[in-house]
C-alpha cells in the first residue's frame, strides 16, 4: 500500500538554513522510490492553524518511506530543516490513483 509523507511547514525561522536543507534533501533522494505530488504550492487553510507550506511525497510502502527518512543523507538534511522552520511530518498509508 502506498505511503505518503506529509511535511507541514508551520513557520519559517531561517531562510538561509532552508536553502541548505533544500539542497541536501534533494541530494538525499538518491535512488529511493519516491514521487513528489505537492511542493509548496498555493494553499488555503480551511480548518486549524495557519500553515506556511506543504509537501506531499509518495512511497510504495512504509518500509520505503522509512528507508528514505532514516537514511544518513536525509538525516543530515533534517538537521538544517529543524533549524530553518517549525514542521509537522506525518506518514500515512493511502493509495495512489491509477495512472498517477
Amino acid at each position: 500500500m502506498a505511503v505518503f509523507a506529509i511535511f507541514i511547514r508551520d513557520r519559517m525561522k531561517d531562510p538561509e538554513e532552508f536553502k541548505t536543507y533544500s539542497a541536501k534533501a534533494g541530494a538525499a533522494r538518491g535512488d529511493h522510490p519516491l514521487k513528489a505530488h505537492v511542493y509548496y504550492g498555493a494553499l488555503e487553510v480551511l480548518e486549524g492553524p495557519e500553515t506556511d507550506g506543504v509537501v506531499v511525497v509518495e512511497f510504495p510502502d512504509m518500509a520505503a518511506a522509512h528507508a528514505w527518512y532514516d537514511s544518513p543523507a536525509y538525516q543530515e538534511a533534517k538537521v538544517h530543516r529543524l533549524k530553518a522552520a517549525d514542521y509537522r511530518v506525518i506518514l500515512v498509508e493511502g493509495f495512489s490513483p491509477p495512472g498517477s
